[in-house]
């Protein structure tokens, strides 16, 4: 069974919750280009985030946990196993810290066969496949294949810049039965955290991002970047020089980051709340540039 197997083999439906905001805004040039976040944004995610973190693992999610070891021929308790995780990923952020990185990103893979003093990367992977989706299980936002072969039948870029691990690609082909290239995204448009060791908000992959885009002819100002956090998403985009949606389509991956003062007096370009309406405002902006230079 291949990984993307695991994954589509364990996916329950899943349906956003409303967070009470309303739409706002529209592009403010034509979008040549538009680049998504992956959890909260386009696809919901159970937990609202890519990791879970230690208030999150009550009594049941270790009992969860401990099943999900003995399969693997693990006899330790789940708690001091989690423990163990925790400070694994603690210390390789540390390394990284003192290494320069601003935002320090881990390979969950290699932490498990830490954890696990596991020799066998094929095993790591499928431990970590198996464990994300006990503890962050995924479902498709509404729309997301609709927008997807809409933008790019206008000639919209669709990349990503998102908090990832090796398995985050994974979720197209067991969702949508293809890659993430083969969904319409440019394959050199996909910044995984895990492949560059920063995670958001560090402004590199956004830099990467807007240096891929002007190598082909594409402005930041005719980019549009679309996540569900003010910190993590929109904050670095706007800085980037990106125009921003906020992605306000489910209550629990919503992060609004009002207590944070980094975030004191910004905004996004747009709110939007489900996809599809995000998609009818690209299209609507191409057609009146269209219409204006016709």
């Amino acid at each position: 069974m291949s990984l993307a197997d695991i994954i589509r083999g364990s996916m329950i439906p899943l349906c956003p919750i409303e967070t009470g905001m309303h739409s706002r805004g529209a592009p403010v040039s034509p979008v040549r280009a538009a680049l998504f976040d992956v959890y909260g944004t386009l696809f919901m995610s159970g937990s609202g985030d890519i990791f879970v973190t230690a208030s999150g693992m009550s009594g049941e999610r270790m009992r969860v946990l401990e099943g999900l070891l003995r399969r693997y021929g693990v006899e330790d308790e789940a708690s001091e196993v989690f423990k163990r995780y925790l400070g694994e990923i603690d210390r390789t952020h540390e390394r990284l810290k003192g290494e320069g990185c601003d935002y320090p990103e881990v390979q969950i893979e290699k932490v498990w066969m830490k954890v696990l003093e596991l020799d066998d990367l094929d095993r790591a992977r499928e431990f970590s496949v198996e464990y994300e989706c006990l503890f962050n299980p995924v479902w498709p936002m509404p729309y997301l294949r609709e927008m997807l072969d809409r933008l790019s039948a206008w000639g919209v870029l669709l990349g990503i810049i998102s908090n990832a691990q090796f398995f985050t690609p994974l979720l197209f082909e067991a969702s949508l039965g293809v890659q993430p290239e083969d969904a319409g995204f440019d394959e050199e448009l996909l910044f995984y955290s895990f492949r560059f060791g920063r995670a958001k908000p560090s402004p590199l992959l956004y830099e990467r991002a807007r240096e891929h885009l002007e190598c082909r002819g594409i402005a930041a100002s005719n980019t549009l970047y679309t996540g569900n956090d003010m910190l993590n998403d929109i904050l670095p985009a706007m800085r980037a020089g990106f125009q921003t949606a906020l992605f306000a389509g489910d209550r629990r991956s919503l992060r609004l980051r009002d207590e944070d003062p980094r975030c004191s007096g910004q905004g996004p370009d747009m709110v939007v709340t489900d996809l599809q309406e995000l998609t009818d405002l690209i299209i609507k902006g191409r057609r009146n540039a269209e219409w204006v230079t016709s």
